[in-house]
Parts: C-alpha cells; structure tokens; sequence
C-alpha cells in the first residue's frame, strides 16, 4: 500500500489546452477517493497520469516515497481497471486474470494460487474455465477486478469502470466493490461522472471541474457544506436551488427572496460569522430540495419560514414526491448546466465569474410521499431556514467566518 501523492500537477496539450491545472491532492494510504465531474474535466487526465498513460506537463507525482513522473507504467506497482473490461476474448477466466503475472515470469504454481485466491474473493471459482464472451457484465467486471487483485499493487486505479452495467447491475457491483477494497485495504483511486458512485462509495470525494480541483472532503461534508456554486450545483439530485436575495435585520433577521420574506435563526449568523457585513447587500441563496416540504405535513412549523407558490408539476417515486414550482425571485443558473466559465480566478478555492440571470426561479422540493399536493394546487411550503446555504455573489465561494 501507499499514499499517492499529486503536488501542482498540470497537464497541457500541444493545442493549447490545459486539461489539469494545478492539481494538488493527497490519496491516503489505504483510503478509497473517488474523483467525480462532468465529461471532460480532467478527472480521466488526472487518473492517466497516475498510471503512466499520460505525460505530466509539470508537477511532481510521488507513490510512496518515490517520485514516478518519468518511470513506465508498468514499472509503477499499479492495476488499472478499465471502462470496457479490456478481457482477452480468446483465453479463459483463468487465463485472464492470471495473465500479468504470465508475462512476469511469475512461478506456475504461484500464478494458480493466486489466481485461486482471486477467484474465491470475487467468487468466479465455477467460472475459471470460460471464455469473456459467456460472461454476463458483472461477471466480466470481477474479472477485470480479478486481474488486478492478484498483481498485489500499491494502488488500484479505476476509471468508470460500472459504466457498461445495465441500473441495478450498478449498485450491486457497487457494494462488491467497496467491500473488496475494504477487505484488501489497497489504495484506490476511482474516477466517474455519476455523483451517486461517488456519495456511495468513497472515503472523500474529489470535485473537478475544468480541470480545476474544486473541493475534496468525506461525501457528507460535500452535501452539507460545499466549498462553492460549482459543489453545490454539482452535488445532489435534484439539484441545489440557486437564487439572488438579500439579508436584513431590520425588523428581525430575515432573508428576502424575491417577495418572499423568510425569517432567520440567530444560529445562522452564529455559523455563518461573515454574513454580518453583507447585511442589506445581494447574496446567493441555496436550498436544498429536502429543506422544503408540504407545510400540511410539518405541523407548528412557523408561518415566517414558510412560502406560498402554485405547482407546477409533480414527480411520484413512490417514497417521496418531486414537487416543481416558480418562485419570483432572480435564479442563478451556472453556464452550460452547472458549469463554470474556463478563466476560473481561483485554482485553489475553485471560483465563479458569471451567471445567467433569468425570471422567474423555477424551484424543485422532496416532498413526503404522504403529500397530496397536485399541479395547479397553492399550496404553503415550509422551509428548513436554519439549513440554508450563501455563497458571495461576486466569487460564488461559500460565505463562512
């Protein structure tokens, strides 16, 4: 096992383009970090240079105590696990997983221990003497995680490697997957798009975005407390409600959003020190869908943190409701669907120049299934205030202390 280790690390093709810029992130010894963004963010870059399978521009990239900016891949003690399996359709399972120990020279008898061994972690031992192509997709990706497993790497990298699976294929190998890490306890990096992989997954979470690390923390802490607009926008599905506003404390703490005036707990400004001096000033406010909920379900809630609106539509899953509906008030709509413009200001706090600014806010709610709330329908929506989040309206960093 080892810490990986990325100080400053910068990626620049011959075009001009700058995949990675200025990356510096520490994998820990034995930890699973799931790096996760939108297609062509630089997470795959990242996840290549690590293996050797790309140049490093400039920066320093350190496995253990060595650094290995200019040594081979194969030279690196990692395994990869890659998006297509990458199997050899004409050999067995066996042959498979046990071949990079082949080409190692590796004893015989040590590569059918160890090859023995790998199949009864990932329970393939009936499946040994098939070829790929009799395999269902799961089964083949055991067999890719087989083959890596049985080199004994300091550090497995794997890139999408569930993307191939049909939903519920997904969160079964999900569960395989953490489980084996945990049983092995090998350093692992892992890159995906799907934000759910990575809140399920990971120790910590790494946020790209133009190839701009963003925010790296334990999945929890990404929800509750984003760095800036890009995590917060980013992470959570639906997606965080992102609107102008303004807080007061004439007459009370209070935040107005559009015509709607919400009042605040001191508890707010307690977490939030900084908040003090942007009194009367624009902010941004989020809110997360689950802060609101149908009023009628939340008895004694008080009538100044609630708001009135007319639904729009309604989404039943069965255990909760998807309710959507347009609040008067400016919405911050990053460019491109939740995405930030390419002169970012900050490679070290992620950063944020521009929004659209359209009218009205269109709002989305996990109401309680219990709700009865249909389109059309007034209805009074309290909202979790003490919950909400502001970010500055000229960084869209996270205002804090």
């Amino acid at each position: 096992m080892a810490v990986v280790t990325l100080k400053n690390l910068e990626k620049e093709y011959e075009n001009g383009f700058r995949a990675v810029r200025g990356l510096n992130l520490e994998i820990n010894d034995g930890e699973f970090l799931v790096m996760v963004g939108p297609s062509g963010c630089g997470k795959s870059t990242t996840l290549r240079m690590i293996a050797g399978l790309e140049s490093i521009t400039s920066g320093e990239l350190h496995i253990g105590d060595r650094l290995v900016n200019d040594v081979a891949p194969k030279d690196r003690d990692i395994a990869m696990v890659f998006q297509n399996y990458a199997l050899y359709p004409h050999m067995t399972v066996g042959d498979n997983i046990g071949f990079a120990l082949k080409l190692a020279h590796v004893p015989k008898a040590e590569i059918k221990k160890r090859v023995a061994d790998a199949a009864r972690v990932l329970e393939l031992n009936e499946l040994l003497d098939r070829k790929p192509g009799q395999l269902s997709g799961g089964q083949r990706q055991r067999v890719a995680m087989g083959r890596a497993i049985v080199r004994s790497p300091k550090v497995f990298l794997l890139d999408e490697p569930l993307s191939n699976l049909d939903a519920k294929l997904r969160v079964q190998m999900r569960a395989e997957i953490i489980s084996l890490q945990r049983e092995l306890g090998v350093t692992s990096f892992y890159v995906t798009h799907d934000q759910v992989e990575a809140m399920t997954m990971a120790d910590r979470v790494a946020v790209m975005n133009k190839g701009v690390l963003q925010q790296v923390a334990p999945p929890q802490m990404l929800y509750d407390d984003p760095d800036n607009l890009f995590t917060a926008a980013f992470i959570g599905s639906p997606s965080m409600n992102l609107m102008e506003g303004v807080i007061s404390r004439a007459g009370g703490l209070h935040v107005t959003i559009g015509s709607h005036r919400l009042d605040l707990p001191e508890a707010v400004l307690a977490k939030r020190p900084a908040l003090e001096g942007l009194m009367e000033s624009k902010i941004i406010i989020g809110i997360r869908p689950k802060e609101l909920e149908d009023a009628s379900l939340v008895p004694g809630h008080p009538e100044h943190q609630c708001i009135t609106a007319k639904i729009d539509n309604v989404e039943a899953l069965g255990f909760e409701r998807i309710v959507h509906f347009e609040l008067d008030a400016v919405p911050i709509i990053l460019e491109d669907a939740m995405d930030l413009p390419e002169d970012m200001p900050s490679t070290e706090h992620g950063g944020y120049a521009d929004v659209k600014r359209e009218h009205p806010s269109r709002l989305a709610a996990r109401f309680d299934a219990q709700s009865k709330v249909r389109v059309g329908d007034v209805v009074k929506i309290a909202v979790s205030t003490e919950r909400l989040h502001f970010f500055a309206l000229e960084t869209g960093l996270a205002v804090r202390s």
